[in-house]
């Protein structure tokens, strides 16, 4: 048997969380059962299991959690025995389901055992550990593909907006280790701590100063690139420190989920924006955000922070964590410890 989390209904965490025990599943033809180690909690796995965006309710039991990390078990018929006995973090475990979208099992992360495609696996290096490896899926591939969907970055001026959260921080890496000048936006000593250490050249708090007057003072005419963290809080700022031709890549609008826009104050800069969505960046783009993300690791200068790892029968308190924001850096739960 296998400790397993789910949900059958929306709605708070201490409600509708369960741990249940079930039949540790069989691989079915071409995908991968891994030995669940570590599985992490991000703000897209709290909003789904609250029903954010009045999404259908469920059909069948829900296992949360699209990312985490582990050693495969076994593998069904047509897929690749190679994988059996490596270590591996998980990404997009759920795939597009839940979010108004067809494809992929509801069944995530948070259990003991979980069967996933091998496209939805990547091998974890020696030198991370299973905790880190659940930090990687929703965030790290997010960020790759922010910093660099628009092309290289080198001796670009980059703002990342919310530079301590999970997303942004590994943008923050992602974008110092290619040769970008970066700038990010906090809201706390500490937060600007762990940019800084993430390789922010300057930490900008948007508690205590006027954000469009600091960067139009770091710079000439404004930043190249913009990671946004909420479009819809910031559409207007950001097009006050756009420089000309500069594009923005927001990844979420959790303040509003239809934000108006500055549209002539943004036409007036050529502005590109660019909206991503985990479960739509286009699969050459996340094998290269799995080299990226593995050779960081590898050399020791991709690293996320992370908050707090949680006992599995403290999942609810885990995803309360997230949704209200108590800890800086991410959160885990550890599934297992051998």
């Amino acid at each position: 048997m296998a400790r397993t989390v789910e949900y059958t209904a929306y709605g708070p965490a201490r409600d509708v969380l369960k741990i249940v025990d079930r039949d540790i599943p069989e691989p079915t033809a071409g995908n991968i059962l891994v030995r669940v180690m570590a599985s992490g909690v991000n703000p897209s796995d709290v909003k789904k299991r609250g029903g954010w965006g009045n999404v259908a309710s469920p059909t069948q039991p829900i296992v949360p959690h699209a990312d985490g990390a582990g050693v495969v078990e076994a593998v069904g018929p047509d897929a690749d025995p190679s994988w059996v006995g490596k270590r591996v973090w998980i990404f997009n475990a759920q795939g597009s389901a839940g979010y108004g979208l067809k494809g992929g099992p509801e069944s995530g992360t948070a259990c003991e055992y979980t069967v996933v495609p091998p496209t939805c696996l990547a091998p974890l290096p020696d030198e991370a550990s299973f905790s880190t490896g659940a930090c990687l899926g929703v965030p790290a591939i997010t960020a790759h593909y922010a910093v660099f969907s628009d092309g290289p970055v080198k001796d670009k001026l980059v703002l990342v907006q919310g530079g301590a959260g999970a997303v942004g921080e590994l943008a923050i890496q992602f974008a110092a280790r290619a040769g970008a000048k970066v700038m990010t936006t906090v809201s706390s000593p500490a937060k600007a701590e762990i940019a800084h250490r993430a390789g922010a050249a300057w930490c900008i708090d948007r508690k205590m100063e006027n954000v469009t007057e600091r960067v139009l003072a770091l710079t000439d005419g404004g930043v190249d690139r913009i990671i946004e963290v909420d479009f819809g809080a910031n559409a207007a700022l950001d097009a006050s420190i756009l420089a000309i031709g500069g594009s923005i890549a927001a990844y979420s609008s959790p303040s509003d989920r239809h934000p108006t826009m500055p549209y002539y104050e943004l036409q007036m800069r050529a502005a590109v924006i660019r909206l991503i969505s985990n479960v739509r960046i286009p699969r050459p783009r996340i094998d290269g955000a799995i080299a990226a993300i593995n050779e960081g690791l590898s050399e020791g200068w991709l690293s996320p922070t992370i908050a707090r790892e949680y006992a599995l029968a403290d999942v609810a308190l885990a995803h309360e964590a997230v949704e209200h924001g108590r800890a800086i850096g991410q959160t885990v739960v550890g599934v297992r410890t051998a």
